[in-house]
């Protein structure tokens, strides 16, 4: 081991410590930090979402937010305070005044910056993020002459009861409102490159070698129907919602009302905030619909990082040019560089949300007996799940704004590779042989011995297709076909998406 990769006592090395020679010896500590202004009291985001890409996601802040989580308790304890009123579900109450909702409703609508302090300051004291939304819903019943029904806020209800509706719409109103606004922009642009060159002839390549010809814009559509296969079904996703006490019971609410129908105004006071109804549960309500929708999300993020590597390396082999934005640097050293750095940041962000819409689908499914509170901290992470897809989002469409399709390098491309019609030279024999044309023995042998690991021309295949024997409209068809025009029928499909 070298001598310098251990400490040495001054004994061993014959200095004293604090003599010149062990200080000249010795380098500066390179030990802890020294003391420097805090950036953390400065209120400087931890994380990249809320920092350098904030713009992009900061939609989101409205409905996953920690703030957005307590205004939307507070409406669903709003509603339930007015659905219990306005049905008189309890013995004494009667119905509210249009002054009275209107006011009760207006404690969600002016939630702001100054509610959010003034919730804060009530939950540390409870140390009970619910309980604080009651009080201070319950502070606010005095001005709409309401003090007297105080004991209805949160009536009957255990925390999991508010948190799971108020989870269920934010997360709908995430995704209906953001994230599916921006995959339908991102896939746009896509179909918009699938119509514009769904006649540009392009050289496949299956397991990276040279293979039938397609269109460009017949490969772009594919991606397309596929994305919008995953949007179909994020588009019809059930959001589930519960609210029938401590564990699923309903107990205490027969005990304070025998009489009321629990299970209908649970089902109509769900439905009442568009949510799907769940009759039967435990404490929780069971997050299957998220684990259904984060797979979806999921799986459309999965497809379309395939189309970012896809297109990543048609970038890298010249097949798209990118348009240079002004004044932007691709490099800190090279100057000619123009990097595909909206595809690549993609990539990144659509891993890590997938990375946390799995650990959310495995870990909100189950429960431990009746309740345990692992989804507490769990579903806080939603939003930076959510956020990492649609940075991811943003990225594509910006970066597909910058392509520009080379032409000249996909028709240079495909004239070096004229082996790829030997597909259809060998094809064409087969059906003479059917046809009963002599000389068509063994055609994909032939076809295999002519173009297996080899380059052939326009001209050594034109000589091929001659001495074949061919009928004369087989032999024409070939004649003419070129690499360029053997897209059979691609542009059409492309067209069709």
């Amino acid at each position: 081991m070298p001598e310098s990769s251990t400490p040495q006592s001054a004994s061993a090395t014959g200095s004293a410590a604090g003599s010149p020679a062990a200080s000249a010896a010795a380098p500066a500590s390179q030990g802890p930090t020294p003391a420097r202004q805090s950036l953390a009291d400065a209120g400087i985001p931890l994380g990249p979402l809320d920092g350098r890409y904030r713009a992009a996601v900061a939609p989101l802040a409205d409905h996953l937010s920690e703030a957005a989580l307590n205004r939307n308790r507070i409406h669903v304890e709003v509603e339930w305070f007015i659905h219990l009123a306005n049905r008189q579900v309890l013995p004494g109450l009667s119905p509210l005044t249009p002054e009275q909702e209107a006011g009760l409703r207006a404690v969600v609508t002016d939630f702001g910056p100054e509610g959010v302090d003034e919730l804060g300051s009530i939950e540390a004291k409870t140390v009970h993020d619910v309980k604080a939304v009651e009080y201070y819903i319950g502070r606010r019943l005095e001005g709409l002459r309401l003090a007297h029904l105080t004991p209805l806020v949160h009536f009957a209800c255990t925390s999991e009861d508010i948190n799971n509706l108020s989870y269920a719409v934010g997360v709908r109103d995430a995704v209906l409102d953001v994230w599916l606004p921006g995959a339908r922009t991102a896939v746009g642009t896509i179909r918009e490159l699938a119509a514009s060159a769904a006649g540009v002839p392009m050289l496949s390549r299956t397991h990276g070698q040279p293979a039938t010809p397609t269109t460009l814009g017949k490969e772009m559509a594919v991606f397309v129907f596929r994305l919008e296969r995953q949007l179909r079904r994020i588009e019809q996703q059930e959001y589930l919602g519960k609210i029938n006490g401590a564990t699923g019971t309903y107990a205490a609410h027969l005990a304070a009302a025998p009489g009321a129908d629990w299970q209908e105004v649970s089902r109509t006071f769900v439905e009442h905030l568009a949510l799907t109804w769940n009759p039967l549960t435990t404490q929780i309500e069971s997050h299957d619909w998220q684990a259904e929708l984060y797979a979806d999300v999921a799986r459309f993020n999965r497809i379309l990082h395939g189309f970012c590597v896809d297109v990543w390396s048609y970038i890298s082999i010249g097949y798209f040019a990118q348009i240079p934005v002004a004044g932007a640097t691709g490099s800190s050293t090279m100057p000619h560089k123009v990097n595909p750095i909206r595809f690549e940041n993609a990539e990144a962000n659509l891993e890590l949300s997938n990375a946390l819409l799995d650990s959310l689908g495995a870990t909100l499914v189950e429960s431990r007996w009746q309740r345990d509170l692992t989804d507490s901290t769990s579903q806080r992470n939603i939003g930076v799940a959510l956020g990492h897809s649609v940075l991811a989002l943003s990225n594509v469409t910006k970066g597909m704004k910058q392509l520009k399709v080379a032409e000249q390098v996909l028709a240079g491309d495909l004239d070096e590779n004229w082996e790829v019609l030997g597909e259809a030279v060998q094809t064409v024999m087969r059906a003479q042989a059917i046809a009963g044309v002599e000389g068509m023995d063994n055609p994909y042998e032939r076809l295999k011995d002519l173009t297996r690991g080899q380059r052939v021309d326009g001209a050594r295949m034109r000589e091929f297709v001659a001495g074949l024997g061919l009928g004369p409209d087989a032999e024409a068809r070939l004649m003419a076909l070129t690499p360029a025009s053997y897209t059979g029928l691609a542009e059409e499909l492309a067209q069709g998406v």
